[in-house]
């Protein structure tokens, strides 16, 4: 480890000074982003607070953030690296004592709930009045729910790897407002949904790409094969290298649409990045994600005008 003083005095270091350092061409403190295919200089540099910040990927942080981002480094040797070319010394201090492991995460603890899922009143009203998913995705997606002891109604969401291992499990609160909106058990991986489906792939066939459980299952629902990544910042590399597989070996083709918000955005284009041929599909305007579309289309009042994508029968689970 390093001394605190020392770290600081590295993220002292100019920022446009250290961008430099490493190759990148600054000019009236902005330069093309290295993170993404940029042919407009979209790297802003911040003397003020020292900072750089990409406005269309979204890249950003202070000195050392950006030495490691840039020359692929970890943390020690992103300082290593700029306090021998800085001529700035730092002095490494004893490193702390072990915290204790974390407790892995115990799958037989859960399975039984799963085995024989039930919904309460709060589950049906959610999935099925106000989501309006196929009952047999509910099936198949093995959707359970619980109260726990202060009587909050949680919807229980199982999550599988490749060979139907119970492998996580994300708890959504069903309270109105209620709060955390999310819980994990400690040790549990949730990082693709629903891999068994790549097992149903056939060759060439469209894989749906989507961000949350929901809009999974509201793809489920419309009738095509889909995973989720739960969350714009959970993209592991395991789990790119996954999809990229699939790319080369099937031949499977990827398409998404992306939540109308900065996060979907820069998730479509982190998997544009590992999946060049990804096709991006347009929402409607004023339409946040993919579960609202599906509400429209089965709502012909409601639906906002715009060509048909081809739905086809929901997916046979």
């Amino acid at each position: 480890m390093i001394d605190k003083i020392d770290i600081q005095k590295l993220q002292a270091l100019p920022i446009e000074e250290v961008a430099s350092a490493m190759g990148l061409s600054v000019s009236r403190h902005k330069a093309l982003c290295p993170f993404h295919d940029d042919s407009n200089p979209s790297l802003t540099f911040s003397v003020r607070k020292n900072r750089y910040k990409c406005f269309v990927c979204d890249a950003h942080g202070g000195t050392i953030d950006l030495v490691m981002k840039y020359l692929n480094k970890n943390f020690l040797e992103a300082c290593k690296w700029l306090s021998e070319e800085h001529s700035i010394p730092v002095t490494p201090v004893a490193e702390p004592a072990k915290a204790r492991p974390k407790r892995a995460f115990d799958p037989t603890r859960f399975l039984p709930f799963f085995e024989r899922p039930f919904l309460s009143l709060e589950a049906q009203k959610f999935l099925f009045e106000e989501r309006r998913l196929d009952p047999r995705v509910v099936r198949y997606c093995r959707l359970t729910s619980w109260r726990d002891k202060k009587g909050t109604p949680w919807l229980q969401i199982p999550y599988y790897d490749r060979q139907g291992n119970l492998i996580g499990i994300q708890n959504r609160n069903l309270a109105k407002g209620g709060s955390p909106r999310f819980r994990f058990p400690t040790g549990a991986k949730c990082t693709i949904y629903n891999l068994p489906v790549l097992n149903l792939l056939k060759p060439g066939e469209t894989l749906f790409i989507t961000e949350g459980c929901s809009d999974c299952w509201a793809m489920l629902s419309s009738g095509h094969k889909a995973i989720a990544i739960p969350s714009a910042t959970l993209l592991s590399r395991k789990d790119a290298k996954l999809l990229e597989t699939l790319n080369l070996e099937l031949g499977t083709k990827f398409a998404m649409y992306p939540d109308a918000d900065i996060p979907g955005e820069r998730l479509c284009l982190q998997l544009q990045q590992v999946l060049p041929s990804l096709v991006r599909l347009s929402l409607p305007a004023g339409c946040k994600d993919f579960s609202e579309l599906y509400l429209q289309r089965l709502n012909p009042s409601t639906l906002i005008s715009q060509p048909s994508t081809g739905f086809s029968e929901p997916v046979n689970c």
